[in-house]
């Protein structure tokens, strides 16, 4: 298959792209700018002008959609809040209006998504596909960002992957989590007892190839492992995997409200999500179901 990316060269987009190539797949990316990647065509884009190379589109069969502003990488205000939003959007907007033009049909639109559709902190609640959406801000930008995605009519199917903690040592959570334990500063966050809801990130790249190859796949899936743990046992084991003590008490809820302002939601909060429809509806095999396995593939 012929795929393009957006958001190619993040965190998941690098490796998605590594393992689409070696299942033989045609990569593609849209970017800002026009740099060689080696094996893969890069073709430009601008949201703002309304511009996409010519070329991108018609040579796709499917888009896999990863752009978006990081959501911890400010703090929250309200312009910051928009710009988040706008980032998931703007490009899906822009992508639907050149198809349209063009008479551009593809096979599907696999559109990245969060686990922040339920709500940052939705505490010992058991959630699935089929749970409500929250009221908070992740909540309501989520959930816009999939309806967004579903007015996309020159798809044959439009999937929605539900990401959860993404776990990888070359960004995201993890490398934030273990710096401080790497130096003999690591503690739980908050009470420690808000549930993690991870995957591995060559399982949630997993997911997205399954999401194109497997043509009974159609709307919202949580990309999550089957075992969620709390943050005082990710917490922990990180700390056994390097081989480092944790003699610090928890960093208060409080504090990390004072650093990270409404933005600190994301560390305080915490949601048990279910992979219902992976795990029933479909036949994907994870590597990694086990925390401790996981962080030593990721940091052994």
């Amino acid at each position: 298959m012929n795929i393009l990316i957006t958001g190619g060269t993040g965190m998941i987009g690098h490796r998605l792209t590594q393992l689409l190539l070696q299942k033989g797949h045609k990569v593609a990316y849209l970017s800002r700018r026009k740099e060689k990647t080696a094996n893969v065509e890069v073709y430009q884009w601008d949201i703002q002008k309304g511009f996409i190379e010519a070329g991108a589109l018609e040579n796709a069969d499917y888009v896999i959609h990863l752009a978006g502003e990081g959501i911890a990488d400010k703090r929250w205000s309200d312009e910051r809040k928009q710009e988040i939003i706008n980032s998931r959007i703007q490009p899906i907007e822009l992508i639907n209006k050149y198809l349209q033009e063009k008479n551009i049909k593809l096979k599907g639109f696999i559109s990245a998504s969060a686990i922040g559709y339920y709500g940052g902190d939705t505490g010992e609640t058991k959630l699935d596909e089929n749970s409500k959406a929250g009221n908070d801000f992740l909540a309501k930008c989520t959930k816009l960002w999939e309806s967004v995605a579903q007015k996309i009519s020159s798809a044959e199917r439009i999937v929605s992957i539900r990401i959860g903690i993404v776990l990888s040592e070359k960004g995201g959570a993890l490398p934030k989590l273990v710096q401080p334990i790497r130096f003999g500063f690591g503690a739980a966050l908050g009470n420690g007892k808000q549930f993690m809801s991870w995957i591995h990130i060559d399982d949630l790249c997993g997911v997205f190839i399954k999401a194109i190859e497997d043509k009974t796949m159609s709307g919202a899936y949580n990309a999550v492992s089957p075992n969620p743990v709390r943050n005082e046992e990710m917490t922990s084991v990180a700390a056994k995997v390097l081989k480092k003590p944790l003699w610090l008490p928890n960093v208060p809820s409080f504090v990390l409200k004072l650093v990270f302002g409404e933005m600190g939601i994301v560390v305080t909060g915490g949601n048990f999500v279910l992979n219902k429809r992976l795990s029933q509806e479909t036949n994907f095999e994870y590597k990694f179901t086990n925390i401790k396995e996981a962080l030593k593939d990721l940091l052994g």
